[in-house]
């Protein structure tokens, strides 16, 4: 006969905490730096490095000054970046995000030809490049103005295959139209770019995470908002749905947006789709946590670990953030 352990069961729980060693071993989740993409935000002209005053610590670096945060990048061992470019020309419908000379295209290039060591992703989407700051052509209906989705959706593809000769790996439509990803899919197969994969912003909500964000992209809407085709934060369900229309359309990777908020999304996602699962830990998630450690109310390296971890734990296998370049040094 087999003796049961009498111990009581929450210290045969504190048996394996007691000792570092023994909690290393048991970890079941552990963010590392292969796992992090780091936005860059490119901006028209020369000799530009500008703090962005509601993300301390990120910049606006103008083309001729990219190499400062690629070169940081490479050397933290981070695998990837994300790029959004605020162009010195804006128009209704966004046309210059089109151009193979624009602002994000040529810092692809440029990247390119630094270096072979990092995946460049590119941001699709139209809001930097509107002068409405809205993420596609506008219509009038009914005496109301909204986003022409069916319009939109050729400009997107255009400006993915754009992307995709400049040398972009990834292409990553955040505009939330309907059937955005089957139209980037088709115009990058018709332009010969089929091995170029899509990380879809399939479950982007309409948050109010995202203000610092806006600062930084100069994409703040000039009228009303975006909640008629971003989603509302109380729909689940819906998320589930979005994903799994981008993922029939060819969707390759999905991204949930923003992350902290929203992890029982990505848990869901994971669970029901299993394909690789991005987060991004957004402007307004890192703005809270650097404004808390400045006033010394919060250690802010334990806090991006933690924050880092829930994560993974909850399925993400991406994890694009701002605090890339920190929580490399942490990683050490």
């Amino acid at each position: 006969m087999i003796e049961r352990d009498a111990t009581p069961p929450i210290q045969r729980l504190r048996r394996l905490r007691r000792l570092s060693g023994l909690r290393d071993l048991v970890r079941e989740h552990e963010p590392n730096v292969r796992d992090l993409v780091y936005p860059i935000f490119v901006h028209h002209g020369t000799n530009l490095k500008r703090e962005i005053a509601s993300m301390p610590g990120q910049f606006q670096y103008s083309l001729d000054r990219l190499d400062e945060p690629i070169s940081a990048t490479v050397e933290a061992g981070i695998p990837a970046v994300l790029l959004f470019g605020i162009p010195e020309h804006k128009d209704s419908e966004g046309r210059s995000a089109c151009d193979d000379e624009a602002i994000v295209q040529s810092a692809v290039r440029k990247i390119k030809n630094q270096t072979n060591e990092l995946i460049v992703i590119t941001d699709v989407c139209f809001c930097e490049y509107t002068n409405h700051g809205h993420c596609g052509a506008l219509r009038s209906i009914g005496g109301s103005i909204e986003v022409d989705n069916d319009a939109t959706l050729k400009l997107l593809a255009e400006q993915a295959a754009s992307h995709a000769r400049a040398g972009a790996d990834v292409v990553a439509p955040s505009g939330m139209m309907d059937g955005m990803v089957a139209a980037i899919r088709r115009g990058l197969d018709e332009a010969k770019f089929h091995y170029i994969p899509i990380l879809s912003y399939a479950a982007k909500f309409a948050s109010a995470f995202y203000g610092p964000f806006r600062d930084a992209a100069g994409s703040a809407p000039a009228f009303g908002d975006r909640r008629g085709y971003q989603m509302d934060p109380a729909g689940g369900d819906e998320a589930m749905r979005e994903v799994e229309i981008d993922v029939s359309e060819g969707a390759d990777m999905i991204m949930v947006k923003p992350a902290l908020a929203y992890l029982d999304v990505v848990r869901r996602v994971k669970d029901r789709f299993r394909v690789p699962v991005a987060v991004y830990n957004v402007s307004g998630e890192y703005a809270m946590i650097k404004a808390a450690a400045k006033n010394g109310w919060i250690d802010e390296d334990r806090i991006v670990l933690e924050t880092l971890t829930c994560f993974k734990r909850a399925g993400a296998d991406i994890i694009i953030t701002y605090h890339a370049l920190d929580a490399a040094r942490l990683f050490r």
